[in-house]
């Protein structure tokens, strides 16, 4: 086993340096740190020193626990934070500055290293786990590494705890079963990326980048962006998940149809699941979840929601992106479940909930706050569209798109997750996943539009 680990931990790594190398050392800086702090936690390193325990005890102190968890979350975030963060921050500062009459400062910019967000969290949630006593201590720096360099997952998700992958380390099954099954997930998600969310993401971009929108043409322009980040992000998750299994590792389920959700609470119970599980309890909780008072628990609500939309990317429209999400999950708690929305059909509350969802995308996908407000000006038939704004139909209502779209609610809507796909193999599915393969590579070597938009995050 431990030379399969030194093997997936050598090409994870030329993976994940491909664009630069002197990324590597960052990835590895975060493993060594995390792996170390939960030697200290669980007492197998005790730089300040054993205290007295009965056998079979943890022979670290309390303060040296303490420390190394401490010494993992400055450390682990302190990184991100330079990296993702250092030039809002600049950037803000600057425009107070400006504002005050003062003088600017040249901004410092730096690379985002690629996939650092998911690993920063992966690696954290670790020693946060072996502190609480939720997970064991790594058996070896090859397992940790391994862990947190695995490549399939490293660059855009899902978020894998260590306690899901800690038996898998130490022993997993190889099946030509669950192999087959890998296939069928990754060619799943690469036929959705390919065939679904970039021409999709090609409607998104020539609505968001226009400078004056009929209103009906701003709501196609979002709607195109809802199935382009589902089908884009869903898609590479179940890429991972076909990836981790062809390696012998099985991944959660990281998307359950969250445009199936009937409320905002449910929503956030479907869309990212390794992410909104990750902040429910390493923050939501840690902050006091729903167990100090109704008051509390809206303000906890917004707090995470709120970091969870920075976590995102360092733009204000991230921020407020997230602050409305915790707005309306407080608001849903604080109405309960005894109200008038919640006595609606099933399907009605579905739809009003997409469109919410849908208005709140426009601050996620928009350059900037003034650009989102022009475009839900646009969306609501507050702003007049200049003249030849109708030519951009053209662009959205082609044929082809028009298709897509209609495919992509379909799916949405009515079609089966890949979870369910994968589940049986048959002949006539065998073949069908051959053509969809076929078809989405061919796709892949045609279209010049191919963003990758998880790759910013």
């Amino acid at each position: 086993m431990r030379w399969r680990h030194a093997w997936l931990i050598f090409m994870s790594y030329i993976f994940y340096g491909w664009t630069n190398p002197w990324f590597v050392l960052l990835i590895m800086f975060t493993t060594t740190v995390n792996y170390v702090c939960g030697l200290m936690i669980a007492g197998r390193w005790n730089p300040i020193g054993k205290i007295d325990v009965p056998p079979g005890g943890n022979p670290a102190s309390p303060t040296q626990r303490k420390m190394a968890v401490a010494i993992s979350a400055v450390a682990s975030l302190g990184l991100l934070g330079l990296f993702k963060y250092f030039g809002f921050v600049q950037r803000n500062v600057n425009m107070i500055l400006g504002g005050l009459g003062g003088g600017t400062f040249d901004i410092m910019e730096f690379m985002l290293p690629t996939g650092i967000s998911f690993y920063t969290f992966q690696a954290m949630s670790y020693t946060i786990d072996v502190y609480r006593g939720d997970a064991k201590i790594a058996d070896s720096p090859l397992d940790f590494a391994c862990y947190v360099s695995l490549f399939p997952q490293l660059i855009a998700g899902p978020i894998v705890r260590y306690r899901d992958l800690a038996d898998q380390l130490v022993e997993r099954s190889h099946t030509v079963s669950k192999f087959a099954t890998g296939i069928m997930f990754f060619i799943l998600g690469f036929a959705k990326k390919l065939l679904l969310a970039n021409p999709m993401g090609e409607v998104a971009d020539a609505a968001f980048g226009a400078g004056s929108l009929i209103w009906y043409d701003a709501w196609a322009g979002v709607l195109a962006y809802a199935f382009q980040i589902y089908f884009d992000f869903s898609g590479y998750s179940d890429m991972a998940i076909g990836l981790g299994l062809m390696l012998g590792f099985q991944f959660r389920k990281n998307f359950d149809s969250p445009y199936r959700a009937d409320s905002m609470t449910d929503f956030w119970r479907r869309w990212h699941i390794s992410l909104s599980s990750w902040l429910r309890d390493y923050l939501y909780i840690p902050l006091g979840g729903n167990r100090r008072g109704t008051r509390r628990t809206y303000i906890n609500l917004f707090i995470v929601m709120l970091l969870g939309g920075f976590w995102h990317g360092a733009k204000w429209t991230f921020v407020i992106w997230g602050g409305i999400h915790g707005l309306l999950l407080a608001s849903e708690r604080m109405i309960g479940k005894d109200s008038i929305y919640r006595a609606l059909p099933r399907p009605a509350r579905v739809m009003i909930t997409f469109a919410i969802v849908l208005v709140t995308w426009v601050f996620f996908r928009a350059v900037d706050f003034a650009s989102a407000i022009q475009y839900l000006g646009a969306m609501f038939g507050l702003r007049r569209p200049a003249a030849g704004a109708s030519l951009l139909g053209a662009l959205i209502y082609s044929r082809d798109h028009l298709l897509i779209l209609a495919v992509c609610a379909i799916a949405v809507w009515f079609g089966k997750q890949s979870w369910e796909i994968a589940q049986k193999i048959s002949p006539a599915k065998v073949v069908i996943m051959i053509g969809l393969f076929i078809l989405a590579l061919a796709a892949m070597f045609t279209q010049s539009f191919n963003p990758f938009l998880y790759f910013q995050f």
